[in-house]
Formats: structure tokens, C-alpha cells, sequence
């Protein structure tokens, strides 16, 4: 397992952008995807973004055409480019490692990085 720290959180307006980071305490190498993750009070975690091992990006329909997930392997570090942010978009954002599905992550939670969209 490697410890994972997010980082960028931070109160913007409507259609304002974020960029997040999750840097890693060891090599991401391993894994077929890196996921960027949220969740609010008494929802459970959504994925919203992965990437896989070779580069290819997924997206939730929602972030579709406004978020930017990329890894950097040499950096173990991974972020997510957040444009046009909307009110439905707060949230406290993670960032983990899985292999198959989404749901089963390799490594413990951090502590996330808190998103604010003021309207």
C-alpha cells in the first residue's frame, strides 16, 4: 500500500477552476488506474474520473467535457483539472489506486481535499 495525499481543495465561484493533486508515497506504476473519488455528507464515495496504466481516461457522465484527470509516473503523482465547477460539485475529493473495479481500492483513504462551489 502507499499513502496517498490530495491536495488543491479550495472555495470558488460558479464556472471557476481547480486543479487537485494527489501525490503518492510510492510508485502508482502498479496500478491499472489511478481514480479521483468524492464524497459528500451521506453519500457514499463516487468515482468521477480514472485513469489507466497506459493513459486512457473515463469520466462520470457528469464531469464529462469539464474535468481533466492525468498521471505523472515519474512524480507518483496524479490530478484532476476541474473547469466550469458547478454548485453540485462540492464536495470533500480522494484519489486511489485500483486494479479492477472501482469500488475495491488498493490502498487506505487519506484525508481528501475539500471543493467548495459557491453559486
Amino acid at each position: 500500500q502507499v499513502h496517498l495525499v490530495e491536495s488543491g481543495g479550495d472555495l470558488v465561484q460558479a464556472g471557476g477552476s481547480l486543479r487537485l493533486s494527489c501525490a503518492a508515497s510510492g510508485s502508482i506504476l502498479s496500478a491499472n488506474f489511478m481514480g479521483w473519488y468524492r464524497q459528500v455528507p451521506g453519500k457514499q464515495r463516487e468515482l468521477v474520473a480514472a485513469i489507466s496504466s497506459g493513459g486512457t481516461p473515463n469520466y462520470e457522465d457528469s464531469v464529462k467535457g469539464r474535468f481533466t484527470i492525468s498521471r505523472d509516473n515519474a512524480k507518483n503523482t496524479v490530478y484532476l483539472q476541474m473547469n466550469s465547477l458547478k454548485p453540485e460539485d462540492t464536495a470533500v475529493y480522494y484519489c486511489n489506486s485500483f486494479q479492477f473495479s472501482w469500488r475495491k481500492v488498493d490502498n487506505g483513504w487519506g484525508q481528501g481535499t475539500q471543493v467548495t462551489v459557491s453559486s
